[in-house]
């Protein structure tokens, strides 16, 4: 069975960062197959797309919105996955929640229902 945990989340100022971690059991994100992503969704507002990266490519994909300030990565020893946050803004919080999939090809990796296992998500305020 696999399980997601999101950490790292909390309050920040504008202009700061905050580096999320998801970590993982029952799945490895170094599998050729693996596609880890984070979404994340605002009070009111629908679960968004943030950022993936396809270990088939080894490429990361990113939202319009966070392009150049958000970077994914992973540490494989660890099999960790995180999400670092610069220059956060008010409109960046939300719940973030990890995610992967299995099965997603090019034109579903922003489709957060393409993705088979969702963490609880971590809770991040970007408030002054």
């Amino acid at each position: 069975q696999v399980q997601l945990a999101e950490s790292g989340g909390g309050l920040v100022q504008p202009g700061g960062s905050l580096r999320l971690s998801c970590a993982a059991s029952g799945h490895s994100f170094n599998s050729y197959s693996s596609t880890v992503g984070w979404f994340r969704q605002a009070p009111g507002k629908e679960r968004e797309f943030v950022a993936t990266f396809r270990r088939n490519g080894s490429r990361s994909y990113y939202a319009d919105s966070v392009q150049g300030r958000f970077t994914i990565s992973r540490d494989n020893a660890k099999n960790m996955v995180y999400l670092q946050m610069n220059s956060l803004k008010p409109e960046d919080t939300a719940v973030y929640y990890c995610a992967v999939g299995t099965r997603l090809i090019s034109s579903t990796l922003r489709n957060g229902a393409a993705y088979d296992y969702w963490g609880q998500g971590t809770q991040v305020t970007v408030s002054s």
